[in-house]
């Protein structure tokens, strides 16, 4: 083997274990942020103790992730996207079964639980959310961005939906998404989850049934 050839091995080598180090202390830096938002609140908690819980510097918070609205931001895309890192909806795995999904009330089963299962994620940092956008612009206008991205994805599921089986008489393609946006909320799961304490599957049941009734004629 040529010292050339062995060089750029080396190289790849290096370059691949830096990369699979900043992904890991990425990691960590989120699982910490996490930990310290939902405890603490987004206004009481501070990088310096994120970075100490992280086990790293931080300066490296900031080279890594950002300030506190991107370390929320990238924890936000996480739960939704149920991955590391911000995940489109089109290459969800769940987005993928439901088109390929020829039955209509199928598809929307296979979301309902899909919903769940992102808010078992995003429901405890939308609690935090919540409370901070009043005081903290750069909160409210991340919500706001992710909100509306969620209604333009809404109008994707009903279209797909819609393809497979009839809405009901009169109702708009519109309307239809904004009643999935409304039931697939943080509020509602919070709601269900939380005050009224049914289980997961119980609420996913509940969200088909509903959007059920609510888009097709019997």
């Amino acid at each position: 083997m040529s010292a050339m050839t062995e060089h750029v091995k080396r190289r790849s080598y290096d370059g691949s274990r830096r990369r699979a180090q900043s992904e890991d202390t990425r990691r960590r830096i989120l699982a910490a942020a996490r930990e310290l938002l939902i405890d603490s609140g987004y206004e009481s908690t501070k990088v310096a103790a994120i970075a100490a819980r992280a086990g790293v510097n931080p300066d490296t918070v900031y080279a890594v992730v950002g300030p506190k609205p991107a370390l929320l931001r990238a924890l936000i895309e996480q739960s939704v996207s149920g991955a590391d890192r911000a995940v489109p909806a089109k290459g969800r795995d769940y987005v993928q079964a439901i088109r390929a999904e020829p039955d209509a009330r199928r598809k929307i089963q296979i979301y309902a639980h899909a919903v769940v299962r992102t808010q078992q994620r995003l429901a405890p940092l939308y609690k935090v959310i919540r409370e901070t956008a009043p005081s903290q612009p750069e909160v409210e206008a991340l919500w706001h961005e992710i909100s509306e991205r969620r209604l333009a994805n809404m109008q994707t599921f009903v279209a797909d939906v819609e393809s497979a089986r009839p809405l009901r008489r009169g109702l708009s393609r519109s309307d239809a998404a904004h009643y999935v946006w409304t039931l697939n909320s943080s509020d509602v799961y919070l709601l269900m989850a939380g005050e009224r304490r049914w289980s997961a599957d119980d609420i996913a049941q509940w969200l088909a049934a509903t959007w059920d009734r609510l888009l097709f004629d019997d």
